[in-house]
């Protein structure tokens, strides 16, 4: 080993910043390594996509972050496998050598074996894809603005989110939102709020991890939105044209897709046994079995809580592991070992749009504003920096007073290729002809 023993963390998400600043001051040269040079607050990404936020507002450079520890070292690199005989990550053509190593890589969009779908499904897990459909969705109302044909400036106007769990239902809340309240007196030829919202879930019910009566609740108060919550039906085909479902048809240009995850490559590279998403079985201690010196956490690795049921793949899990693994490296540091990691639960939180929310805080149920209230103070709290804090409390409270929302730029035009989709705007056909 090295005087001071390398730690290399794969993933600057919720669950490798954890372990880097659990590291900071202790006797260990930290390495972490990002395809991205910036954390993103991935709750909050729905609303960059439907113009609430803008991207600044819920993102921070690693490197700022983490600039006062002088033990850890940013290195902006997609790493593309794990040496585990030689112990190196292999990023960029480099070659890392650890001691021990943390993957903390996150998860990918899962469309169930249809991987075709991902170019009319677009899903939301970063930035870029945040940008990508607030272009789709603002672009679809300009072009049904200028659109002579009836049926065309329906389909234009239909979206449909495919996937009832908190970032469908808050991405169909907040599309209802946007179009029948903040985009509602910006066009003359159009009326945003006869624009059609569909959410589709596969199961009998919405927001299955929270209960009964609180399902039911989200339910209703996104009907109250005006959203059309289809459930028990499951998406057979989808292009850029429609969605079909069994044998209805449904026309529409803008799909979003928020039904399923998929591990990174990481247990492949481990060669580790992992479940049907790719997520690694990890030990109790949240090392993979045969690699004392590997961490997998977060989205890329499947524990259980106290009664053996696999913990849900959000942040405040990750959070809570990389916390852990900190404390787990310095333990062994020391000579010593600590107990096996123990998620504890403060309960789930989902906004369905202004006011109306639903938490579920072990025996305390809330929906509705005191809800909405408490899923707000929690995410802010949860931001990185006083800056994005205030910055997005002024959003919000911008947002609440007016109904407006001051993130509604059309950007990218220019720069990503013409595909099926794109196609089938005529505002982006017409921007890149000019």
């Amino acid at each position: 080993m090295r005087p001071r023993p390398r730690v290399v963390i794969v993933g600057g998400g919720f669950g490798g910043l954890s372990v880097a600043k659990g590291l900071a001051g202790q006797p260990f040269e930290v390495v972490l390594i990002d395809r991205n040079n910036h954390h993103l607050f991935q709750p909050l990404l729905y609303q960059v996509a439907t113009a609430g936020l803008s991207p600044a507002d819920i993102a921070s450079p690693i490197r700022n972050i983490l600039r006062e520890q002088r033990n850890t070292k940013v290195m902006l690199a997609e790493v593309t496998g794990v040496d585990t005989v030689n112990c190196e990550v292999v990023a960029a053509g480099l070659r890392v050598s650890y001691d021990y190593l943390v993957l903390a890589t996150g998860a990918r969009h899962a469309y169930f074996g249809r991987d075709d779908w991902a170019t009319f499904a677009p899903g939301l897990k970063s930035v870029d894809d945040a940008t990508y459909l607030r272009r789709r969705i603002l672009l679809a109302f300009e072009s049904a603005e200028i659109e002579p044909n009836a049926e065309e400036r329906r389909r234009l106007l239909t979206f449909v989110v495919v996937g009832g769990g908190p970032t469908g239902v808050e991405m169909a809340g907040a599309i209802a939102e946007l179009a029948k309240r903040a985009l509602a007196a910006d066009f003359r030829s159009i009326d945003p709020r006869c624009a059609r919202i569909i959410l589709i879930e596969a199961a009998p019910r919405i927001l299955t991890p929270f209960t009964e009566p609180l399902s039911e609740a989200a339910r209703r108060a996104l009907e109250q939105l005006g959203v059309e919550v289809r459930l028990g039906a499951a998406v057979d085909d989808c292009s850029c044209e429609d969605v079909r479902i069994g044998t209805e048809v449904i026309p529409t240009r803008t799909i979003i897709w928020a039904a399923g995850v998929m591990a990174s490559p990481a247990g492949r590279w481990l060669g580790a046994d992992t479940d049907r998403a790719g997520r690694v079985r990890v030990r109790p201690d949240l090392t993979a079995p045969g690699h004392p010196d590997i961490f997998v956490i977060g989205d890329t690795a499947v524990s259980t809580d106290v009664e053996g049921r696999p913990l849900a793949g959000v942040a405040p899990v990750a959070k809570q592991q990389g916390q852990y693994v900190a404390k787990a490296l310095i333990a062994r540091c020391n000579g010593r070992s600590i107990q096996p990691f123990r998620y504890r639960d403060f309960g789930s939180l989902a906004t369905i749009g202004r006011k109306r929310a639903v938490a579920q805080m072990g025996g305390l149920h809330l929906s509705g504003l005191p809800a909405w209230l408490l899923w707000s103070a929690a995410h802010i709290y949860f931001l990185i920096g006083f800056r994005n804090r205030f910055t997005v409390v002024l959003n919000w409270m911008w947002s609440y007073i007016t109904f407006q929302r001051g993130s509604r730029l059309i950007t990218g035009l220019h720069v990503r290729p013409l595909d099926d989709v794109a196609r089938t705007s005529r505002m982006e056909l017409i921007s890149k002809e000019s």
